[in-house]
């Protein structure tokens, strides 16, 4: 095999996660690697679809790395992530075994199999005091006048948006080292879903989140995790979170949460194709409707 790593991405709902703990059974010498910005919080686990049970395939254990290493109300970064990364990298193909990269959040995945540069940016109080008031369509706005990368998909609050421009500020005002991180060989793969197909899975899986006790969940974090910090951390946490404090009713909650998502991975995909279209990472597409065994054996035949 010529490829240093298999990547397998896809946006919310696609199975994407199923499909990499599936091929690694198969291939019987590899281990999964996250790139998920949420799942590296313990305790927030129905809100992030950590499904750690699609890690075991006929009674065997999938190995995984990088979910629940952070204990939730903390910050992560992208500059983290790629720490976290390649110590879990270099300790799997020390051992002789085969990392799979699997994620829906784009930016993580890009800046491993591109080998992008990050570093850790300080708070910057004038910016922060010059963007406060300002809606998320107004900072969004001002995001994009940013020529450099930022993952666009996971901005869905204020905060969250005053700290990509942040982010991208600093980038644009101080000149960035090349990193000596090695350049990875992917076989990158992406599981691609029917829109409508996508949006029934989507409500079909909010539904059920929140059947398996989701709102019990995040009232639990609320316990020990300051409201702020939950809503940073946007869609579920966000509108649930909204929720447990009165400011929507369920119903309100449900629907606004449903179209988030909807658009969530709306912005996944458009990412991904960016990636492949703009930014030279070549993508081969398999059906998530075809039957595991099938999708697995089509990496396989691939690889």
């Amino acid at each position: 095999m010529t490829y240093d790593i298999i990547t397998i991405l896809g946006p919310t709902a696609s199975g994407k996660t199923d499909l990499a703990a599936h091929l690694a059974a198969r291939l019987g010498n590899a281990e999964i690697i996250s790139a998920d910005s949420r799942q590296v919080y313990r305790g927030m686990d129905i809100g992030t679809g950590k499904d750690l049970a699609d890690y075991t395939i006929d009674g065997v254990q999938i190995p995984y790395h990088i979910i629940d290493i952070l204990d939730a109300g903390e910050k992560y970064n992208l500059f983290q992530y790629q720490q976290d990364f390649w110590t879990a990298y270099n300790d799997i193909v020390s051992r002789g075994k085969l990392p799979i990269l699997c994620g829906g959040t784009g930016l993580y995945i890009e800046s491993v199999l591109k080998s992008y540069k990050m570093v850790p940016v300080p708070e910057n109080k004038a910016l922060r005091q010059s963007l406060e008031g300002k809606t998320l369509a107004e900072l969004t706005e001002i995001l994009m006048t940013y020529k450099s990368l930022h993952n666009t998909t996971d901005v869905d609050t204020a905060k969250r948006a005053i700290r990509a421009i942040e982010i991208q500020q600093y980038y644009k005002e101080h000149k960035i080292d090349e990193r000596d991180f090695p350049q990875l060989k992917s076989l990158t793969i992406g599981v691609n879903i029917d829109r409508e197909l996508r949006r029934a899975k989507i409500s079909d899986r909010l539904k059920k989140r929140l059947e398996e006790g989701m709102v019990d969940e995040i009232r639990e974090l609320l316990k020990r995790v300051p409201s702020d910090d939950l809503l940073y951390y946007g869609l579920e946490y966000k509108f649930v979170t909204m929720y447990c404090l009165g400011q929507l009713s369920y119903d309100e909650m449900f629907r606004q949460l449903e179209i988030a998502i909807h658009q969530f991975a709306k912005r996944q995909m458009t990412w991904f194709r960016g990636m492949e279209e703009r930014r030279g990472i070549p993508i081969h597409w398999v059906d998530a409707t075809k039957k595991m065994d099938e999708k697995v054996s089509q990496i396989i035949h691939l690889m």
